[in-house]
């Protein structure tokens, strides 16, 4: 039985091998996999085939929607949620930036945990997104990862949660408080519990779980090398750190290491296709060529680059040479908001602008270039062929946006182009491994109101503690 069609769409943009963008598209549901995908007609025409078999138990009509690939997320600190707005308000770097909200990480415990990754899961599920990694690195009074996990399945999307890690306080010379670092052997031995309890490498899973030691400033070179021992010995467990994203790191690993970040992580044994790294704002052209060699990923997080001043990522060079990329929208600390379609929109307009070096160019990348980061970039450097295009056998993942209202009214000549150039919007409809998790704007798994009720108290009580709450 076909348990889901979605028909009329003014465009479905499959994003399969020919990039076909299909007017007046539908798209057949299956159970959690996507079963046909044409034009109506010929959807139609394939569901008569088989008569009852294939006729549909619910049909959504998508007329004056874009229906689009599932997004995906490809870095994030869902914790961060609770503390928005510290820090950046002030134009703090990223350096000092970590050292005031250390203090006010250190209150977390599971209940404010799983409340902030509920509400940041929510929030990216309004704006597109479909697939989330996330980077949770730190694990006071008892929090775990598993309030996380338990926050994904409460909204009902697909997570790549990572078991992060702190394992160099300032005693040893590293950036975190001692107070918020953890012994190796027990991160190893957590890191083990987790990839035995939760992860499943089979195809369309819903939860895949990385190793992802938080940074070359918080981590001993031992953690590095055990972390990626330890991942490369389960199927499909992938391996994750931020990397040369600010050149307060380049100058902290030229000085205690002798090695600039990217050389760093290669003689450690951290490139190859089960690795990505979050911004890789400063490779040089050389190490940008080791990226692409290795087939190693990068996570591209325009808003968080700019908002801690981070720079410009060179993404264009990057994608030109071959390297995954694709997009974050990092921790909602770091940059405020939870909205990916919005960081689409963002890369397109921050690789136009340019980089040191390099004039800005209107034609850098196109609409359509940020729209393939955010759903086949995404899924490529998450290890995953079954998400990010519209094909049938791929996950049931998808997401329409309304483009007959207000904000791209006069888009008609490209509306698919008006996706990113124009306001973003919010998904009308979100389809995550064939359930329906967002209807009418609106979600149907979660409270919002009393989501935000107890967002609002975990937030009040951390910032409380740390005397920053007004």
């Amino acid at each position: 039985m076909t348990s889901l069609l979605i028909r009329d769409a003014d465009v479905v943009v499959t994003m399969d091998a020919a990039r076909r963008e299909i007017a007046g598209g539908a798209v057949a549901i299956e159970g959690n996999g996507i079963a046909c995908v044409g034009t109506t007609d010929e959807v139609n025409a394939w569901i008569a085939k088989d008569g009852a078999h294939r006729r549909p138990s619910r049909t959504l009509d998508a007329r004056g929607t874009i229906v689009v690939p599932g997004l995906v997320n490809c870095h994030h600190h869902l914790f961060q949620t609770l503390t928005r707005a510290i820090g950046t308000g002030k134009g703090l770097g990223l350096f000092d930036w970590l050292g005031m909200l250390y203090a006010v990480w250190g209150g977390l415990d599971p209940e404010a945990s799983h409340a902030g990754a509920k509400l940041g899961l929510a929030e990216l599920a309004l704006s597109g997104a479909t697939t989330v990694a996330d980077h949770h690195y730190l694990f006071p009074n008892g929090s775990r990862l598993d309030d996380d996990i338990a926050a994904a399945r409460d909204v009902g999307v697909r997570f790549h949660p990572t078991r992060g890690s702190m394992s160099l306080g300032q005693s040893k010379g590293g950036l975190p408080p001692d107070s918020l670092v953890e012994p190796e052997d027990a991160i190893l031995a957590d890191t083990e519990r987790v990839i035995a309890a939760f992860h499943d490498p089979q195809p369309r899973s819903m939860l895949r779980i990385g190793v992802a030691p938080c940074s070359p400033f918080s981590v001993t070179d031992d953690l590095m090398r055990e972390s990626a021992r330890l991942a490369r010995c389960h199927p499909r467990v992938n391996l994750h750190t931020h990397l040369a994203e600010t050149l307060d790191e380049e100058r902290f690993c030229l000085a205690r290491l002798g090695k600039r970040p990217v050389e760093h992580a290669e003689a450690l044994g951290w490139m190859g296709e089960d690795v990505w790294f979050a911004h890789m704002v400063h490779p040089s052209p050389a190490e940008i060529g080791t990226l692409a060699r290795t087939r190693s990923g990068v996570c591209h997080c325009a808003s968080s680059n700019m908002i801690l001043a981070s720079g410009i990522a060179p993404v264009r060079s990057m994608i030109d040479q071959g390297v995954r990329v694709g997009l974050g929208v990092d921790g909602s600390a770091s940059d405020d908001s939870n909205h990916l379609l919005g960081e689409a929109r963002q890369a397109m307009l921050l690789q136009r602008v340019g980089w040191p070096g390099f004039e800005s160019r209107a034609d850098r990348m196109s609409a359509r270039e940020a729209l393939e980061l955010a759903t086949l970039g995404g899924a490529s450097v998450l290890g995953r062929d079954d998400i990010g295009s519209l094909a049938a056998g791929k996950a049931a993942d998808l997401v329409a946006f309304r483009v007959d209202d207000i904000h791209h009214s006069g888009a008609q000549g490209d509306p698919v182009a008006g996706l990113l150039t124009c306001r973003p919007a919010a998904a009308w409809l979100s389809v995550i491994d064939g359930e329906v998790v967002v209807e009418g704007g609106a979600l149907t798994r979660v409270d919002v109101g009393a989501l935000v009720a107890a967002h609002r108290d975990a937030s009040r009580r951390l910032l409380t503690r740390a005397g920053l709450f007004r």
